[in-house]
């Protein structure tokens, strides 16, 4: 248990052990559940809307090109992915922090029978890749149907 000290002449509370472990997370660059070795695995946020003719998926992909992303479909499976290039520097530049990060990635989803996966399409626009995925004419709700009770 740590005491807690009350300075009569600051009236501020002293815990020099709390206040040295504040020191020393940003005297060093970043903790490190937030370094690049730890963003190397995170996936990009994704979001999935179904609407009455398609779902549409967005991924959050900042920083990328529209050419550095693959999606494509084999056995039901979607996968996205995001290649990451590696930024080179002009001779004699230094860095002295660099917090920018954009790493590779991959998601993968199992899709519904009822994609049309040959109509399946894609655009990139404000950082965000959205997939649209055309539902069957099968698929796609009938609208309401009343049933008469006897």
């Amino acid at each position: 248990m740590t005491m807690l000290t009350v300075r009569p002449e600051t009236g501020r509370i002293h815990a020099p052990r709390f206040a040295n472990l504040i020191e020393n997370i940003f005297e060093n660059d970043f903790p490190a559940f937030l370094s690049n070795e730890f963003l190397k695995h995170a996936s990009p946020s994704v979001n999935i809307k179904e609407t009455k003719d398609a779902y549409n998926i967005e991924v959050s992909a900042p920083g990328f090109s529209k050419e550095s992303f693959n999606v494509k479909v084999e056995d039901s499976i979607l996968t996205i992915c995001g290649e990451a290039k590696e930024e080179k520097l002009e001779e004699g530049t230094k860095v002295t922090r660099k917090e920018f990060t954009h790493t590779s990635f991959k998601r993968s989803f199992t899709l519904p029978k009822t994609i049309v996966a040959d109509k399946i399409g894609a655009a990139y626009e404000n950082g965000i890749l959205k997939v649209s995925l055309p539902k069957m004419e099968e698929a796609k709700a009938k609208g309401t149907i009343e049933v008469k009770i006897s």
